[in-house]
């Protein structure tokens, strides 16, 4: 368990590292002006060409941005379960260690978030409502790889059901999935948009699940004493 928890740190904190370095390769390599209004971009020559080679379909832009409701709601069931079990245990210091991590870790995504908005490194390569908008990382992908695995991690610890277990192991990937897809041939992101999210969401998750077992751990050993 310890040796797996450990693989767990070193790939999060690895995959944080690859989406620095990824984010500067982006400021700096082959950055052209073949963004709409003349906005600049890196990776140009790569970007342009799978943005040609996949078009653009509002259609599922516009699907994609609707399904990103879904990760919001599972948020506002943990957020209810926190909240379910303050109130029952009446103390903080009661209520699930790896519930109040998985509380930090949302808002860890938002902050991320929220700083790209305010930092843009990439605007999309169409106009949304004749607006230019920071595209990278993609936050819809962030947010969909950032919270549905917390969904399968936190299903897995709590559910009983094993075919209700298997249900939503196979909703989660298979709606990432489609997310992940659906945003990238939409072509509302440059392609680099998509690979920053997932290394960047998947970083993120490594290093709550990491900091989440080692809490579970850390109880269990208690409870043994």
């Amino acid at each position: 368990m310890k040796s797996n928890s450990k693989k767990e740190l070193i790939a999060g904190a690895a995959l944080i590292a690859a989406f620095a370095v990824w984010t500067v390769l982006i400021m700096s390599a082959d950055v052209q002006p073949v963004g709409p209004n003349g906005t600049k971009v890196g990776l140009a020559g790569f970007n342009a060409w799978f943005h040609q080679l996949s078009g653009v379909n509002m259609t599922l832009y516009a699907v994609t941005d609707w399904l990103g409701l879904v990760p919001i709601l599972v948020c506002i069931c943990f957020g209810v379960l926190g909240l379910s079990q303050l109130i029952r245990r009446r103390s903080l210091l009661r209520v699930d260690t790896d519930i109040i991590l998985l509380g930090v870790y949302y808002v860890l995504v938002i902050a991320a978030y929220l700083f790209f908005e305010m930092v843009p490194v990439n605007y999309r390569p169409i106009l949304i409502d004749r607006n230019l908008e920071a595209s990278y990382p993609s936050s819809t992908t962030l947010l969909v790889l950032s919270v549905m695995p917390t969904l399968k991690f936190q299903t897995d610890r709590r559910c009983k059901n094993r075919p209700l277990r298997i249900a939503a192991n196979i909703f989660v990937f298979a709606f990432s999935v489609f997310m992940v897809v659906g945003r990238l041939v939409s072509g509302v992101h440059w392609a680099t948009d998509i690979i920053g999210s997932v290394l960047l969401s998947f970083g993120l998750f490594m290093l709550y699940k990491f900091c989440a077992e080692a809490a579970l751990r850390r109880k269990s050993c208690h409870t043994e004493e």
